[in-house]
């Protein structure tokens, strides 16, 4: 049941530039990848605990339900999950398990804000805070600043990407204005007309179209 997307060891190595200053922050977010067993999860979990981090996202592969619960039942940092997940049966076995203690449905994985809803007001229900899965700088931050204005168990945070160009090249100039512009600690979320953003046209003008078509020939 090994689920191994980095090398061995990453996760204890890379405590220490991941926590530099324990007065320099009073809490971290710390993404795992789901890089870990569940065992080793529980270990790496207390590692993380003792460095004060507060959320630890993902810890097992992200359909061992049941291993997640096992670590979640082991800490005291909350663990999150659900950003892979799409069906509202498996979020609803997540929830009613408390297999984590934040869900983080992804608004485009779930297609769309509807969707994504039913799962924020299930988790609701039990009491659970939803802090949505926001990995770049476009539409699904966008929309995720505003499902976190909507719902009354909104998380303490906004998943909001560092990634820059060399991993998300094409989220470079995507907007006009800065719409994920961060003041205090703090983004706004857009108020103009429709989802508060506009597409810049230089950046449609060097885009690449890829049209695909239904082949009726049988």
């Amino acid at each position: 049941m090994t689920w191994t997307n980095g090398p061995a060891g990453r996760s204890r190595s890379s405590l220490p530039w991941r926590v530099p200053s324990a007065t320099a922050r009073r809490s971290w977010w710390t993404p795992t990848a789901a890089s870990l067993q569940a065992a080793l999860s529980r270990s790496g979990g207390s590692l993380l605990e003792a460095e004060g981090v507060c959320h630890f996202e993902e810890p097992c592969p992200f359909w061992r339900i049941e291993d997640t619960k096992h670590v979640a039942d082991a800490l005291t940092v909350d663990v999150t999950g659900g950003e892979q997940d799409w069906d509202l049966a498996t979020w609803q076995r997540m929830i009613d398990l408390r297999a984590v203690d934040i869900v983080q449905p992804d608004v485009l994985y779930m297609g769309g804000l509807w969707r994504t809803l039913q799962v924020a007001e299930a988790a609701a229900r039990a009491g659970l805070p939803c802090t949505p899965h926001s990995a770049n700088l476009s539409l699904v931050t966008v929309a995720t600043m505003h499902l976190l204005a909507a719902i009354p168990n909104a998380g303490r945070y906004l998943e909001l990407s560092i990634e820059g160009a060399d991993y998300y090249p094409w989220q470079a100039g995507l907007f006009r204005g800065d719409p994920f512009a961060v003041t205090d600690g703090y983004v706004r979320v857009p108020d103009q007309p429709g989802w508060g953003v506009e597409v810049e046209p230089g950046w449609l003008g060097r885009a690449q179209y890829v049209a695909s078509t239904l082949d009726d020939r049988g």
